[in-house]
Parts: C-alpha cells; sequence; structure tokens
C-alpha cells in the first residue's frame, strides 16, 4: 500500500507539472528613433498631400529645417523641410511641412499643411515647377557639392548644412543650393546642383 501511494503522488506530481505552462519571456522590440530623410523624398510626401487641395499643384520652393532635437543628422538630409506649392486654377501658394519629429510650437510630425495664401502667378525667381523635375535627391546633390567644396571644407570644417530647392532663371531646371551655414544670409559659401540631371552648376560666395 506504501508504494502504491508513493507511486501516486509521484504520478500526480508529474501531472501536475506537466500542466504548467512554461512563461516565455516577451522580448520588446526596441522602437528606433525616427531617421532623417532626404528631400526628394520629403517633397514626394509633401506633394502627395497638397494634390489634394489642389490636382495642378506646383512646386515653388523647398528648404531643410535644423531642429535642436534631432542633433546628428547625416549631411545630405534633414530632419524636417518646409515646401511651398502653388495653383494657376486657384491663383493660391500654400506651405506645407514635413518633419520626423513634434517640435514646439508649430512643427507637427509628418506632413502638416499652413494656411492658404494669395498668388498672382510667376515673378522673377519665383517660377514653379513640376514635381517630375525632381529626379535626384538632396544626397546625391550633396555628395556632389562636396567635390566642390574641399578647400572650404578645409578652412570652415563642422558648419551646418542647409538644403535649398528652387528654380532660378539662368537654369532651365531646378537646382539643389547646398548651403554651408544655417541660411543663406549668414553663408558664405553654397553649390548649384542640377535637382534633374544631378550635375554641378556654380559655386557661389
Amino acid at each position: 500500500m506504501r508504494k502504491l501511494f508513493f507511486l501516486t503522488c509521484a504520478a500526480l506530481l508529474l501531472l501536475a507539472g506537466c500542466s504548467e505552462t512554461p512563461q516565455t519571456a516577451v522580448k520588446k522590440e526596441v522602437e528606433k528613433p525616427p531617421e532623417p530623410v532626404g528631400g526628394q523624398s520629403a517633397l514626394f510626401k509633401m506633394y502627395q498631400v497638397a494634390r489634394s487641395w489642389s490636382p495642378d499643384v506646383q512646386i515653388l520652393k523647398m528648404n531643410s529645417m535644423l531642429l535642436n532635437e534631432v542633433p546628428d543628422v547625416p549631411r545630405g538630409k534633414a530632419a524636417a523641410w518646409e515646401a511651398t506649392f502653388v495653383t494657376a486654377e486657384k491663383s493660391k501658394l500654400r506651405s506645407y511641412t514635413y518633419s520626423i519629429i513634434d517640435s514646439l510650437p508649430n512643427l507637427h510630425k509628418s506632413v502638416f499643411a499652413g494656411l492658404e495664401e494669395g498668388w498672382s502667378g510667376p515673378a522673377g525667381a519665383q517660377t514653379p515647377f513640376l514635381m517630375a523635375a525632381v529626379k535626384v535627391d538632396t544626397v546625391a546633390a550633396y555628395e556632389t557639392a562636396l567635390k566642390q567644396a574641399t578647400e572650404y571644407e578645409k578652412k570652415s570644417p563642422g558648419k551646418p548644412i542647409l538644403l535649398l530647392l528652387e528654380k532660378v532663371p539662368k537654369y532651365p531646371d531646378p537646382v539643389w543650393r547646398v548651403v554651408w551655414g544655417e541660411s543663406v544670409g549668414t553663408s558664405n559659401f553654397s553649390v548649384y546642383v542640377d535637382a534633374s540631371t544631378g550635375e554641378f552648376k556654380e559655386r557661389l560666395r
């Protein structure tokens, strides 16, 4: 009887052990911080939203934005961008922003539309152009511009890079302007790169 008792107890303990579900540690994936993007990608995201405002929109200009919250940005990319689109049908212009983060007071993550403003049509350097003309990304444009800035980089290392997209009268295609400095006004060196072909166009001081 004693042997039977021990065998019964052993069987019960074995069943109890088998019935317990092993606890598996669930490893949560660490969420990666949002990554800065090139100008062509940011522009296309804003263009898609702008077309819902007016199907005939064209690009007037675009520029990168420096954010204190994202200090380490690969050159040729940016954490935030601002683009201005125009519609001849409505005689209006509208600015949009694309940001990888929220940044107070008025910069919102992803695409955000600004207010409509009046637009009287092309004037001087303010000439709109089609999205299809922007075939080269800012990463490639920066690499092209950097080849023209070897001496300047040696004398002025570590300067922030500002990236502009515009249509200037002297060139048939829109151009990326790669600016060494926080603004065009405070910079003493920049380079034009064709946004359609990727070719170097001009150095400006």
